[in-house]
């Protein structure tokens, strides 16, 4: 188990741990301020307004944060940012260095004591470094023994799938489609990348049912949507911008349920601070009701509400269901029907945790509204029956005809910028055989045809030894994978591991026997290749599809791009072997989209179409009135799926994001908006169960979680916070707590880690 010694998070002694009222509302001149101040910290003035003017803008920068779409070109704020958009690109930009002096102060072994923030505060990598056998230090190495290192590896493997390609949202498409097309020229489908620890089960449950694995909503729907339910996610934190969109439609006269475990701020009031009435007014009122449920208990809410929608329709027949969608353009509707007539509303309110009252309010509500949409985010994907909830919220969308339809739809809110195009461009283990098709009629090769393995199937095979070499491009996976010690032994196992990266992360201090960082141009800047200065494409939430130039001077002479790092090594390991024209790729990205155009569907014209102001949109066929599933309709599912028992004297703990925090990089200790102040080892849990199990406020506990097969795992030295969280239910922050995410703990189907149903003791500490 790990201790304070060896957990380098666990280095504070939390009497820094400040606690206040948590706030009632979210944004404002705060927000303000504390983006400009954190940017300035980080880079200059000069820098600052470059980055920011561009952001979001025409031509400019895409935020590398959410993946929340912009406003249509004319319709963009000149600030169309939000705070912590506006910290992460300058965290990026930062004028701090990492060099090969630093390398040669701190070993390996040091750097491993160090924390996410510590590390990510260093600044930006300059060099291509190698730690070589046996060694703990990092030193210098030139780009082309670097990248025959790799090909040398990679060639040397006994059969292709001992090796793994990683990607996070943070690659383009254009670095995405040429990584994916590498790894199957090399005789691989092993492309896990971090849907498959976000939003997997979205996008199993949504093709099952809609026949598309995509969201199908607009900005445009949310203008026009009557209802709109935010089930398990924070947007005040995670995608902030999303706020405008729902603060302009609260002011058409829409209504807004969340669904949430913890009260949010940013559900509560958002004060817009490019508005009056944000900066000197109450703001607007966002949510018209919250619903506290039971971590894991949305599968019985929606059962429930659909259930109340089906007597509303017994007892005012052809008034409440969209009978004729449904006779026309759905299957399954009657065993659908039938197994959730016979559900119990007694057992959803104790499930939920809400009362009877409330589910009579929600069925209230989507009886008054004609055009509803669902949102959500992992407080959803992340339980063992995620995808029967999400199967459950298209039941929901179904009886009434809310697909399709202009302010109606499914829209699953993506957090990596370019996670939604990492997939569209082929990185998936399962890729089915229709691109596989085209990718072999564009490039003259048959690609391997068998599934390759997924985030937590890479771990497993790292820790049986069948995958000897592991590429991250961007990310973190480290940090960002589930059940952290064995995570870290099985990536130590490695005959190779090599990190693409802008920046230092804790998995460059998780190293396989050999292992390289090779560093490349963050997307703030100037992208020069032999063609010209280059753009690269991304794909939002909402599938739109746009270009973003860098504006900045590279922080190093020595960066490459993504694309020139993966061209390279593609070219050195399979050159031979297959007929891709791998330095034109490096050459000019609009070659790779010239590709892309051939090859996947809604990409044709890709060039020009990308270059119009805005971008482009692609087609979602349900908007179209057709449902690509094995049945050619839209289908009603039977759901089955519950909550984890959680036995006496434990809690259900669920992992989350703190205010201050870039997916696994925290920039401060604090989460300003839950009024936690100094410390992120926290546990926020209900006062009734704190006083229940003996507990107060900075209590010193370590959480130890406990699974199936009744292993544990410890996270020490958390201080405990009384927060009005359900009963029974408790929250942590990630990436401290994914050490107690058991690797076999996985939603089905999907094999997502369930992150947001851990079942935990907190054991006090003297």
């Amino acid at each position: 188990m790990p201790t304070n010694a060896q957990d380098p998070d666990a280095s504070t002694d939390g009497d820094q741990l400040e606690v206040t009222e948590p706030k009632d509302w979210a944004a404002g001149v705060p927000a303000v301020a504390h983006a400009l101040g954190y940017s300035l910290s980080q880079t200059s003035p000069t820098k600052t307004a470059i980055t920011l003017l561009t952001m979001n803008q025409v031509d400019g920068i895409d935020c590398p944060g959410c993946a929340w779409p912009d406003p249509e070109p004319g319709k963009r704020h000149r600030n169309e940012y939000c705070e912590n958009g506006a910290k992460h690109i300058n965290d990026e930009a930062t004028s701090k260095r990492v060099t090969r002096e630093f390398f040669a102060e701190h070993p390996v072994s040091d750097l491993a004591t160090r924390s996410d923030k510590w590390l990510n505060q260093q600044g930006r990598l300059t060099e291509p470094m190698v730690k070589r056998p046996g060694s703990d230090h990092y030193e210098p190495i030139g780009w082309d023994d670097a990248v025959a290192l790799v090909a040398g590896e990679l060639r040397g493997l006994d059969s292709p799938d001992e090796a793994a390609f990683y990607t996070s949202g943070r690659v383009s498409n254009e670095a995405a489609f040429t990584l994916g097309l590498f790894a199957r020229a090399f005789g691989t489908n092993n492309l896990p990348d971090c849907s498959n620890m976000c939003h997997e089960s979205s996008g199993f449950a949504l093709h099952e049912t809609l026949g598309t694995g995509k969201g199908t909503v607009s900005l445009l729907d949310i203008e026009h949507a009557d209802l709109i339910f935010v089930v398990g996610q924070n947007p005040g934190t995670n995608h902030p911008r999303q706020l405008s969109a729902l603060e302009a439609a609260k002011r058409r006269g829409a209504r807004i349920i969340a669904v949430n475990p913890l009260p949010e701020a940013g559900l509560k009031r958002f004060k817009n601070p490019q508005k009056p009435r944000g900066v000197v007014g109450a703001g607007t009122e966002i949510a018209d009701h919250l619903l506290q449920v039971r971590p894991g208990s949305d599968l019985a809410l929606f059962q429930g509400v659909n259930k109340l929608l089906l007597e509303a329709e017994d007892h005012a027949p052809g008034t409440v269901l969209d009978q004729e969608f449904i006779d026309a353009a759905t299957d399954g509707f009657d065993a659908f029907a039938a197994h959730v007539r016979a559900v119990d509303l007694d057992d959803v309110a104790a499930q939920t945790g809400l009362t009877r009252a409330e589910l009579d309010t929600v069925a209230e509500e989507v009886l008054r509204a004609d055009r509803i949409i669902v949102c959500w985010a992992m407080g959803l994907t992340q339980h063992r029956h995620a995808v029967p909830t999400i199967r459950e919220v298209v039941n929901f969308l179904l009886l009434r005809g809310n697909v399709g339809r202009l302010g109606t739809g499914a829209c699953p809110v993506r957090g990596h910028s370019n996670v939604q195009g990492d997939r569209t461009m082929g990185i998936w283990e399962q890729m089915p055989d229709t691109f596989l098709d085209a990718l072999q009629a564009e490039f003259g090769f048959d690609p391997p045809r068998h599934h390759g393995l997924d985030a937590v199937g890479t771990i497993r095979a790292m820790r049986d030894g069948t995958v000897k070499v592991f590429v991250g491009v961007a990310g973190n996976f480290v940090r960002a994978a589930p059940d952290s010690e064995a995570t870290e032994a099985a990536v130590r196992r490695c005959r190779l591991t090599v990190q693409v990266s802008t920046k230092l992360n804790r998995s460059h201090t998780v190293c396989g026997e050999t292992a390289l960082v090779l560093p490349v141009l963050s997307r703030t800047e100037r992208d020069r290749q032999d063609s010209g200065e280059q753009g690269v494409t991304v794909e939002d939430s909402m599938s739109e599809v746009h270009l973003s130039r860098g504006r900045l001077e590279p922080a190093s002479p020595l960066l490459l791009s993504e694309v020139a790092v993966l061209s390279r090594i593609a070219r050195a390991t399979v050159g031979e072997r297959v007929d891709v024209d791998w330095a034109s790729f490096e050459a000019d990205y609009g070659t790779i989209r010239d590709h892309v155009s051939r090859v996947v569907p809604g990409f044709h014209d890709y060039n020009r179409r990308a270059a119009q102001p805005g971008g482009f949109r692609l087609p979602n066929p349900v908007n179209e009135g057709v449902f690509p599933t094995e049945t050619g309709n839209a289908r009603f599912t039977v759901n089955e799926g519950a909550a984890p028992r959680v036995p006496a004297g434990h809690l259900l703990l669920q992992t989350l994001r703190s205010h201050d925090q870039w997916n696994t990089v925290p920039y401060t200790d604090d989460d300003r908006y839950r009024g936690i102040h100094g410390d992120r080892r926290v546990v926020m849990a209900h006062a009734d169960d704190l006083a229940d199990l003996g507990l107060a406020q900075g209590d010193r506990v370590d959480l130890v979680s406990v699974a199936d097969d009744g292993s544990e795992r410890r996270a020490a030295g958390f201080r405990v916070v009384p927060y009005p969280t359900p009963r029974g239910s408790a929250a942590a922050y990630y990436p401290e707590t994914n050490v107690l995410v058991a690797l076999d703990d996985v939603a089905t189907t999907s094999g997502q880690p369930a992150s947001k149903a851990v079942v935990v003791r907190l054991e006090p500490v003297a």
